[in-house]
């Protein structure tokens, strides 16, 4: 079996010519090869700013450029999304990025319109009903090794709830967004690990004075911010099954959503096996 990464050593930018619109895993690793590390990911992660994560910058231009025809097409990036992009229920069969866990895990993602309810559940859980949801590879993904999966929850049910999000820490949450991870006993990278992976992102003009973060939460708000995420936190557990995956999950606030007109959650993934 060739790994990604003796992959990208048998490829080259003759071999592999730039296209345009999504790009083909071979792009990625021949003209935009990861800028991060997987500890520097969850690291960022666990930061407290999820500004830090970021796509290639060429990467980036060339999906402002693709979005500018997308939404000239469509009318709206939403309008693409729900009515092209994402099969309510269904699995993801236009991504040019393959994923492990979808190939493994076809039956999960059956459609149950059979078991249709009269009202959409209030906000999304692990139990919401497989028709409001749709799990894709994110056609654009962020600077992240070849071996790490970078997937996108969307949800037609919103994330950021009353019911979950207790008013007293709703403000950092709208700055902070949630945050998670599974399948690793260890703890995440603490945040005072961030000096050494900063510069990382010097490319990006990031420095630690340009951050945005609340201060560290009382015990009271770290228990309130774990509830508004403990939905997403059990949806994520269940479908990557921790035996297999270890992942870094997380919702960005509303100044980070690039599309704010849909729910979603995004994941970055790496296979143990």
């Amino acid at each position: 079996m060739v790994t990604s990464a003796a992959a990208a050593t048998q490829l080259d930018k003759e071999s592999v010519p730039l296209r345009k619109g999504p790009p083909t895993k071979e792009e990625l690793l021949v003209h935009y090869p990861a800028k991060f590390t997987w500890n520097q990911l969850k690291t960022f992660v666990n930061s407290g700013d999820l500004g830090l994560l970021k796509r290639d910058r060429t990467l980036q231009k060339r999906y402002d450029e693709w979005a500018v025809g997308i939404t000239a097409q469509h009318g709206s990036m939403v309008n693409y999304l729900t009515n092209h992009r994402l099969r309510w229920g269904q699995r993801d069969t236009l991504s040019l990025l393959k994923s492990d866990l979808v190939e493994e895990t076809v039956d999960a993602l059956v459609d149950d319109t059979s078991t249709v309810e009269s009202e959409p559940p209030a906000y999304f859980s692990w139990e919401t009903p497989r028709r409001y949801i749709s799990i894709i590879q994110n056609d654009w993904p962020y600077s992240v090794p070849p071996e790490i999966e970078h997937t996108l929850i969307w949800t037609k049910v919103p994330i950021y709830h009353p019911d979950l999000v207790d008013s007293s820490v709703k403000p950092r949450i709208d700055q902070d967004g949630l945050w998670g991870f599974t399948g690793n006993d260890e703890p995440p990278p603490s945040p005072s690990n961030l000096p050494s992976c900063l510069p990382s992102l010097s490319e990006w003009g990031i420095t630690a004075d340009k951050m945005i973060k609340s201060d560290p939460p009382t015990p009271a708000q770290a228990a309130l911010i774990e509830r508004a995420g403990k939905e997403v936190h059990r949806f994520v557990k269940n479908k990557w099954a921790e035996s297999e995956w270890e992942t870094a999950w997380f919702v960005n606030p509303p100044r980070l959503q690039s599309v704010p007109g849909l729910a979603h959650v995004h994941v970055f993934a790496r296979h143990k096996i």
